[in-house]
């Protein structure tokens, strides 16, 4: 079954949910038919990564029906075969919202916490882990020294005119020395496969090379993305791909897409060569930290 019709089982259709716990709602979307057209074998991707999720609005009660409501963040690898349908996610854990877990508040989230790790590794085939964000998590601000890429382009010279991805538009010079490049693209948008509906977000690119990618050419190609139809993960692996092959081999890449909630939930998936490390990343990707990036996020 290809990707689009497995995806469409609750997307794009009016669907009441359930009253109760259901972890049959899950959906779970093989990755390979999207990596497939770039050349991306699952056994031997050129990054590593996670995929970050945000869940605003989960909640539960006790068995006295005591409320419980928390933001779950979620993180599972990107190397898993699977990757969990958004609309999915959202109708499994609002089924938890009628049902009855522990004597207590604490003993509450610590059943929801086993059950959702569980159904969704099971479902993923891949190990999943959340933690509850309070208002005691500690909130951190990431990507703070990476710059607007239209801080280096006079907008009066760029004319965008392909707006379905345009590799070719990319461009690059030689640098006598390696530098690095912190860039960050605040105007991202592309649109769900199967509901066409646009998802909005925030690029963030960070490489380290003797190649300089042009500013010019990085706007026009991120901005092609707007008429394209891919998950966010699928998206940001596109960016990656793309970045790699006209990078010199060996090069530190990392591409980061903070995309904005719809339906109560958000995604961030990250991709970087396994040569890199960022410090914003990490504390992205600790599901103990609450890490946001833009105004929009």
């Amino acid at each position: 079954m290809k990707t689009d019709e497995i995806a469409s089982k609750f997307l794009g259709k009016r669907v009441s949910g359930s009253e109760n716990y259901d972890p049959s709602l899950l959906v779970a979307i093989p990755r390979e038919e999207n990596r497939k057209q770039y050349n991306l074998q699952n056994d031997k991707l050129p990054f590593c990564g996670w995929d970050i999720w945000h869940a605003y609005e989960f909640s539960a009660m006790t068995e006295n029906g005591i409320p419980v409501t928390r933001l779950i963040k979620l993180k599972y690898s990107c190397n898993s075969e699977f990757l969990v349908e958004s609309k999915s996610l959202k109708l499994y854990l609002n089924s938890f919202n009628m049902s009855r877990f522990g004597q207590n508040i604490e003993e509450c989230l610590k059943i929801c916490k086993s059950k959702i790790e569980k159904d969704l590794s099971e479902k993923l085939q891949t190990e999943v882990r959340i933690n509850f964000i309070d208002n005691k998590t500690q909130k951190v601000q990431i990507f703070q020294n990476f710059q607007n890429i239209m801080q280096f382009v006079n907008e009066k010279d760029i004319t965008v005119e392909k707006f379905k991805e345009a590799p070719e538009v990319l461009q690059t010079k030689g640098n006598e020395e390696t530098k690095e490049y912190y860039l960050t693209f605040d105007s991202l948008r592309s649109n769900c496969r199967v509901t066409h509906q646009p998802d909005f977000g925030d690029m963030f690119l960070y490489y380290k090379s003797k190649k300089h990618i042009t500013e010019k050419s990085l706007v026009k190609y991120l901005s092609s993305f707007r008429s394209e139809y891919h998950f966010h993960e699928e998206c940001c692996e596109m960016i990656f791909k793309r970045l790699s092959d006209i990078l010199n081999k060996g090069d530190n890449l990392l591409v980061c897409a903070l995309y904005t909630r719809r339906g109560g939930i958000d995604i961030c998936p990250s991709r970087w060569t396994k040569n890199c490390e960022i410090k914003d990343v990490e504390i992205l990707n600790d599901i103990t930290k609450f890490a946001r990036g833009s105004i929009k996020q």
